[in-house]
């Protein structure tokens, strides 16, 4: 078989910003606050999005992807595409985190049993689960972490 009849993966991650330069999350309010700043003001209280604040050994930011954007009640995590870019970006700390459009801060059930299942996922690659971040379109959030449920 001929090299030229096979697809070609490429595996990359672009640092545009030294990690020296990177700010370190201390603690929920850090990530918290940071998180809000990068929510699309336009549409955080319409559509329910999920991104994830990737972090290195020190807890500097790698960067933040968002993962998905949903409807009004929702929004669909696709765990295989989230641990693709935590491996790629060779993070070793993940925060999560997602909007509640209603402003309403609490946890569902459904986002208490996704976290627990990225938990487990990511045990198994050695890369921490520090928190999972529910933001309001106030600015207010919940963690997961400061709340006992992580």
């Amino acid at each position: 078989m001929s090299k030229d009849k096979v697809n070609e993966v490429k595996i990359s991650y672009k640092e545009k910003i030294a990690l020296s330069d990177s700010p370190v999350i201390k603690n929920s309010a850090d990530a918290g606050r940071l998180l809000f700043e990068t929510w699309d003001k336009d549409t955080i209280c319409i559509q329910e999005s999920f991104k994830v604040l990737l972090l290195n050994n020190s807890n500097k930011i790698k960067g933040i992807y968002q993962l998905s954007t949903g409807g009004i009640t929702g929004t669909l995590v696709d765990v295989r595409i989230l641990f693709a870019v935590i491996l790629k970006s060779l993070s070793v700390g993940v925060i999560l985190s997602h909007s509640h459009p209603s402003g309403k801060l609490m946890p569902s059930e459904a986002d208490k049993q996704l976290t627990e299942k990225i938990k487990n996922a990511a045990a198994f690659f050695d890369v921490k689960v520090l928190d999972h971040i529910i933001i309001a379109p106030d600015g207010g959030y919940y963690s997961f972490s400061d709340n006992g449920i992580l």
